[in-house]
């Protein structure tokens, strides 16, 4: 599978999932998840996607610190509904990483390892994503404001001549190369920008 060089810079996710190591999925219960398994899932690669990757990784730190953070461990609470702009898209990513699942979700093995009963949709608030660690009850807010990532002048009207057919193929690679470029950008430069991802915590 060849992709942008860059996925591979974008730290992972290392979870302990009680469930793997139970039933022998990994030896010790942890797995790791990178950038490129958001992407697979999702099927694409997109700021939404690389926000709900990061807001997640940002979220599950501010809640373990320098713990490995447990899988099915967070409750996730979205402020909009499900079929609202892209907040299906990036409870899907959260979804991957965290275990965390509405009424859908496993659920579970004579009352452990559930996973059902941990995502909620449509709570409101003015934060994007609430997580809770189920444990402690500790909380933190994430929401992210992705217009303060510079979007090249040039890239919305590359990106309709590309959907309409009428780009050539050197239009088409400076369209695909100016999009990664601001995925890029997202979690490499600003990552750790609190204009950009901003993070409340709470009990």
């Amino acid at each position: 599978m060849n992709y942008p060089s860059f996925f591979d810079d974008i730290p992972g996710i290392t979870m302990y999932d009680p469930l793997a190591g139970f039933l022998g999925t990994t030896t010790d219960g942890l797995i790791e998840y990178r950038y490129l398994d958001a992407v697979k899932l999702a099927g694409h690669s997109c700021p939404t996607v690389a926000s709900a990757y990061w807001s997640t990784r940002l979220a599950l730190k501010s809640l373990y610190g320098d713990e490995i953070p447990g899988r099915g461990g967070v409750r996730v609470e979205f402020a909009e509904a499900r079929d609202a702009g892209v907040t299906g898209v990036m409870g899907g990513v959260v979804q991957l990483l965290t275990g965390a699942a509405g009424d859908e979700g496993f659920k579970g093995l004579s009352g452990i390892f559930f996973r059902n009963g941990l995502m909620a949709f449509g709570v409101g608030g003015d934060r994007q994503i609430r997580f809770t660690q189920r444990e402690s009850m500790s909380r933190v807010d994430v929401t992210v404001d992705l217009s303060k990532i510079p979007m090249p002048r040039e890239l919305p009207v590359l990106m309709q001549r590309c959907l309409s057919g009428e780009a050539d193929g050197a239009e088409n690679l400076q369209f695909r190369t100016l999009w990664q470029e601001r995925v890029r950008s997202l979690i490499l430069d600003h990552g750790e920008d609190p204009d950009v991802f901003k993070l409340v915590q709470g009990r």
